[in-house]
């Protein structure tokens, strides 16, 4: 049985970019988005997110306050959000172990978030789990956060073609469907900024360097700030 490393679906891109079925990815701005001009003082009541997910959550390979939920936090007070991060990143974490340590998580945190950010999945699909499991293990996720009405923002994945087409296709219709089941936003691929940019990450060709995880801040920045609820 192969072994599979604790990481991240970024071990995809390459195959998806050999299989070159992605559509072209215009380059990141060439800006920063958390240094991007002008900076609006931050305002408000402090508005509280929770990032659960893997190792692109947790930095991996990265200094600390490099990894995307802190460099997210920085772009969206640089926008005058009140926002804090916390971290809830496990590398090599699947969707079912997600699951089993969300409602651990919540309770642990010292009030409860406005906002959950869920990031897995990926390592279901490096592990080729069936997608039925990853559906219902992300279903239970995002309806236990429902029952405690907490707002989501799902960060998608998709299936590396060499998995053949069945599995692409049931892997590939999991994030749409369950947003759109649980009236959550999506972004439909997290990791579309790093298509075909090998200069976005780091050495081992799997994850994210400082760079790529700009380039992914600055794709999704807008959307985590208008699935925010605003305080007062």
């Amino acid at each position: 049985m192969p072994r599979f490393a604790p990481i991240t679906a970024i071990a995809m891109l390459a195959l998806l970019a050999a299989c070159g079925e992605a559509d072209p990815v215009a380059p990141p701005p060439s800006s920063s988005a958390i240094d991007a001009p002008p900076q609006i003082p931050v305002m408000g009541r402090e508005i509280r997110v929770l990032a659960l997910g893997d190792s692109l959550f947790t930095g991996y390979g990265l200094e600390e306050g490099e990894s995307y939920p802190a460099r997210l936090e920085a772009a969206l007070r640089a926008r005058g959000i009140n926002a804090r991060i916390a971290n809830a990143g496990v590398s090599g974490d699947t969707s079912a172990a997600g699951q089993q340590r969300l409602a651990f998580t919540l309770d642990s945190q010292p009030q409860a978030p406005d906002l959950v950010l869920i990031s897995l999945g990926g390592n279901d699909m490096l592990r080729s789990l069936p997608p039925q499991q990853t559906r219902a293990s992300l279903a239970e996720m995002l309806q236990e956060l429902a029952t405690r009405k907490i707002d989501t923002l799902l960060l998608g994945m998709l299936a590396a073609p060499n998995l053949g087409q069945n599995y692409v296709d049931e892997f590939n219709a999991i994030y749409p469907s369950l947003a759109k089941k649980y009236d959550v936003d999506l972004v439909p691929f997290f990791l579309q900024p790093l298509m075909d940019r090998a200069d976005l990450v780091q050495d081992d060709k799997v994850h994210p360097n400082v760079a790529g995880i700009e380039a992914m801040v600055a794709a999704t920045v807008d959307q985590v700030a208008t699935a925010l609820p605003r305080g007062e």
